[in-house]
């Protein structure tokens, strides 16, 4: 049997399993997340030197640095996903909610509930607390999942499936409610696998995610980058804005949600930019400027390229810009549609940049780094989505669910509503 006929039969044993799954109740589904933090808890030490080995290899082989960093995992990024998981026990069940419940005529009573999407297959680069979210996030919302990560993560990403399926199956799970894909080749046999899989997420650098797109029938759901910026209005308050930069762009360097490009108001830079680029020096980020920019600060000039450039470094490029307008244009042409914020204390300034702007997170006075679904409170998320159908921003148990309609009658035909012998009288319960 192929590595492509392998992938086939288990995605055809997760779809088969994915009705049973769903029709779990939340007593069975939580008590598989306890046991799965449990499980990581005691195991911490095997754990951490798989993943010594796994960072050893990279470092071998000379991985950039922000690979090396999203593949640590370590006592900090443990006590992360299993907080993730007691967040997700705390959340309500988010299938069987009645959406909307309405009388279409007498004993013809219409009800929209929400269930989970089925199948949904997640290709992640580097990171294995992804795994962990991600499997933590599919047993509550009752969704079977597949998973493939990136293969610099083989040894952690082993060891954790292997905790995480234990745990599903003492609690009762069918068997076919996680699937751990571990071949490069597995990837291709996975987007050919439109039949049984109904939904995949993508996480992982531009080119990656544009290939998954191109490459399947499957629904895609998430995003290619994160170019994130900052502008600073003509009104910022420089001591609030320095902090707010200096950690959206260097307290997680690599995550997708930090800072790429600060745009300043021409009458908030000279106050503002020698300040920053003290701090910023202090900080060891290298500032690019535009023209405007380097008549106050001494930096490197930005080229057109750096305004499309996610960094994941201790990078951060700087455009002065005459007005909001102008800013408003330059990330709606340029950013990522992801997570992008106004530092200001002209309210009115606020609401028309979070009005305009295209992204899935408009923020004012606070950094970028807040775009995350355990700090929205959704426990832990699946991934970020720039998309504007389904899922948008961190997806969490909303963004894994749909819906399905359920109707029930007592013998009704629709000859005589067509023929006029009866009506609908619609009425909202």
């Amino acid at each position: 049997m192929t590595e492509a006929d392998t992938m086939k039969t288990l995605a055809a044993r997760a779809k088969t399993d994915s009705p049973g799954l769903a029709a779990s109740s939340i007593e069975t589904r939580n008590l598989a997340l306890k046991k799965v933090a449990e499980l990581l808890s005691h195991h911490r030490e095997d754990i951490f030197t798989a993943n010594k080995a796994d960072l050893a290899a990279s470092e071998r082989e000379g991985l950039p640095l922000p690979i090396i960093k999203r593949l640590r995992f370590d006592e900090h990024k443990l006590t992360e996903v299993v907080d993730g998981i007691q967040s997700l026990l705390s959340l309500p069940d988010p299938l069987f909610q009645t959406l909307l419940k309405r009388e279409l005529d007498s004993d013809l009573l219409l009800e929209k509930v929400t269930c989970p999407i089925g199948v949904i297959g997640v290709i992640f680069e580097s990171r294995p607390d992804a795994l962990v979210q991600i499997a933590s996030l599919c047993i509550k919302s009752g969704n079977c999942a597949i998973l493939k990560g990136g293969s610099e993560a083989v040894h952690t990403n082993r060891i954790l499936f292997d905790l995480i399926y234990e745990a599903g199956i003492t609690a009762g799970l069918p068997k076919g409610f996680l699937t751990l894909a571990e071949t490069r080749a597995d990837i291709n046999a996975l987007l050919d696998c439109d039949k049984d899989i109904d939904l995949l997420i993508p996480r992982g650098s531009n080119s990656f995610v544009r290939y998954i797109m191109d490459n399947s029938k499957i629904p895609v759901l998430g995003h290619a980058d994160g170019i994130c910026h900052i502008y600073c209005d003509a009104s910022c308050d420089v001591d609030k804005a320095i902090p707010i930069i200096l950690d959206a762009k260097t307290q997680y360097v690599a995550a997708c949600n930090a800072v790429e490009t600060l745009l300043v108001h021409e009458n908030a830079a000279e106050k503002l930019l020698p300040l920053l680029s003290c701090k910023a020096a202090a900080a060891g980020v290298k500032l690019l400027g535009d023209p405007s920019a380097s008549s106050f600060i001494a930096c490197e000039p930005a080229q057109e390229l750096d305004w499309r450039t996610e960094y994941l470094d201790l990078i951060l490029s700087v455009k002065i810009v005459a007005d909001l307008e102008e800013a408003v244009i330059h990330i709606n042409r340029y950013g990522s549609h992801h997570t992008d914020s106004i530092l200001t204390e002209d309210a009115a300034a606020a609401e028309r940049f979070m009005l305009l702007v295209d992204s899935a997170g408009v923020y004012h006075n606070c950094s970028t780094r807040f775009a995350d679904g355990f700090r929205y409170g959704f426990g832990a998320e699946v991934g970020i989505s720039t998309s504007k159908i389904h899922a948008r921003g961190p997806v969490g148990l909303d963004g894994l669910v749909t819906y399905k309609y359920k109707l029930h009658g007592k013998g009704q035909t629709v000859g005589p509503y067509a023929s006029g012998e009866c009506s609908f009288h619609f009425r909202d319960l």
